[in-house]
């Protein structure tokens, strides 16, 4: 951050002792430094923008957003703050504000890497992967051995299926902090470990009292894979429940917020609701869009690699679209991603209007052949609105033995999308829910989406792809066979493994730990849910 010189020397050296003081992480200091400075010039733009940068390490939303709009209203240009408002709003779910704010960094961006890095985020949180990759490119071409840089521009590399350029930013990271715990999880997800030369190296930093608790999720999350990888099934393990607890406890999950969502999902989203067809309830007429939809981890990416494989369809990833679209035309302000309110407010949507703003916002991604998928698993919360908006959208849900499904979302760190995953009992209950939900829908919307088995698909490729590109109403192509040999990019932590042919070797993995799983299984039965013998 640069320092005015247009004002006395003190408030200089104290805004520079302030800054200085926020990046060793002593707030305190950094607190009386701003004191002092606003005390003397309430309207200084630095003191206001140091208020935001110290409330946002301390998680103090409302502090930073009134601190950083306090400096766009002193300042209107100030392309760092309107970033920070951006990244600050959608991390409220505030989308129609962070649009705003997003627009107005960008507009007054003056080639400053910070800025470039931070409207990157914001752009992948909105579920826009190719804007975000620029903007990182932009900040890195800047700074090319700026750690952060680099793991980000990576992580979006990884997100749009290219591993190798991404492998090089993780090395060249790696050589500038070797015990980075993220670039260290995230090259572990880009390939199959052969060794445990990469596993005897994260050990180290497990082990080292000077790990960061946020680091400790990452670190033992890339020991478990690479572990699971060599089929060392304890320690593969061990490595896992240390990297959930780690996570779980950085993660606020409210249960009880989440049952009651789902019920109201289940009390408002009725026969009669999807009949209704007066002029607003009437959505948009185009076939274009594919669903692929369900739990994460229970074979989506399989199948939308099958359909992909077709000439007339597009990957257009897990997008972000149709949920933002909600948020923004029911005017959604909540913290919470979902909520009941979410759902009670887009019962009011004019549903051509969501259709339309769902294709618009998602033309980028979708590209120009006639139909694309959008295979982003959490869509099933939105299956009746997705109905209703776009009723000529085809719809695949996956299916998966409950227990392999549960466990292979508990051995894998996701963002913030699945706080329930942490916890074994937390995620079999979450399943359970689930899957109630799918019957509700089933029973309500007979025929208007289709089931599909990892299981079956995997044990009985072609009648399970032809299946699925009948149900498509697509003319059937061989290459839908040999999914394989794609070479589009593969947004997904499957990403290595749908490299290969078809194979089995995940049913049924769970019986490797059985053991240790124990209280996810009790909890399955407890709630009723029936599982393969």
């Amino acid at each position: 951050m640069t320092i005015q010189t247009d004002q006395p020397q003190w408030v200089s050296q104290t805004l520079q002792q302030g800054f200085t003081a926020l990046m060793k992480g002593d707030f305190q200091t950094a607190g009386e430094c701003c004191r002092k400075v606003l005390s003397a010039n309430p309207k200084l733009v630095q003191g206001h923008f140091l208020v935001g940068l110290i409330a946002t390490e301390l998680k103090d939303n409302r502090t930073a957003i009134g601190a950083f709009g306090s400096v766009t209203k002193l300042e209107p240009s100030h392309a760092a703050a309107w970033a920070q408002l951006a990244r600050l709003f959608i991390s409220l779910g505030q989308v129609n504000r962070a649009d705003k704010a997003l627009d107005e960094a960008v507009r007054h961006n003056d080639n400053d890497p910070i800025v470039e890095d931070l409207v990157g985020t914001v752009y992948q949180l909105l579920g826009d992967q190719h804007s975000s990759l620029d903007w990182y490119t932009r900040a890195l071409s800047k700074s090319p051995e700026n750690i952060q840089y680099l793991i980000n521009h990576a992580n979006a590399l990884v997100y749009l299926g290219r591993t190798e350029d991404a492998t090089a930013d993780l090395e060249q990271a790696l050589k500038l902090q070797p015990f980075n715990p993220q670039a260290h999880w995230i090259l572990a997800s880009t390939r199959k470990a052969k060794t445990t030369s990469h596993i005897d190296a994260m050990q180290k930093i497990a082990d080292s009292p000077q790990l960061q608790h946020a680091g400790s999720a990452f670190i033992h999350y890339a020991i478990g894979k690479e572990y699971e990888d060599l089929e060392n099934w304890q320690q593969a393990f061990t490595a896992f429940a240390n990297g959930a607890a780690a996570r779980r406890q950085a993660l606020k999950y409210d249960e009880s917020l989440e049952i009651a969502m789902f019920s109201e999902l289940e009390r408002l989203f009725t026969v009669a609701w999807l009949d209704d067809d007066t002029d607003q309830n009437q959505g948009l007429e185009d076939d274009s869009p594919i669903f692929v939809l369900g739990q994460p981890r229970t074979g989506t990416t399989l199948i939308e690699r099958i359909i992909t494989s077709h000439s007339q369809v597009q990957s257009a990833g897990e997008l972000q679209q149709f949920g933002l679209a909600v948020r923004r035309l029911g005017n959604y302000q909540e913290a919470q991603r979902f909520s009941p309110k979410l759902f009670t407010q887009a019962v009011g949507i004019s549903m051509p209007e969501l259709g339309e703003a769902y294709m618009r916002s998602s033309e980028k991604m979708r590209g120009r052949l006639p139909r694309f998928v959008d295979k982003l698993p959490s869509n099933y919360l939105y299956l009746p609105l997705i109905l209703k908006a776009l009723p000529n959208a085809k719809i695949i849900h996956l299916t998966r033995n409950p227990m392999d499904a549960c466990f292979a979302s508990f051995k894998q760190l996701f963002a913030d999308a699945y706080p329930h995953s942490y916890d074994q009992v937390e995620m079999a209950r979450h399943h359970a829910r689930y899957l109630q939900l799918m019957q509700t829908w089933r029973q309500r919307f007979p025929g208007r989406f289709l089931d599909v088995s990892y299981e079956e698909t995997t044990l009985d490729l072609e009648t399970n792809a032809r299946r699925i590109i009948q149900h498509l109403q697509l003319p059937w192509e061989d290459a839908c066979l040999h999914f394989h040999q794609q070479q589009g990019a593969v947004a997904t932590a499957s990403a290595v493994q749908v490299r290969e042919p078809v194979h089995t070797r995940s049913i049924n993995r769970w019986k490797k730990y059985e053991r240790q799983l124990q209280p996810m299984l009790n909890a399955l039965l407890v709630a009723g849910v029936d599982l393969p013998a």
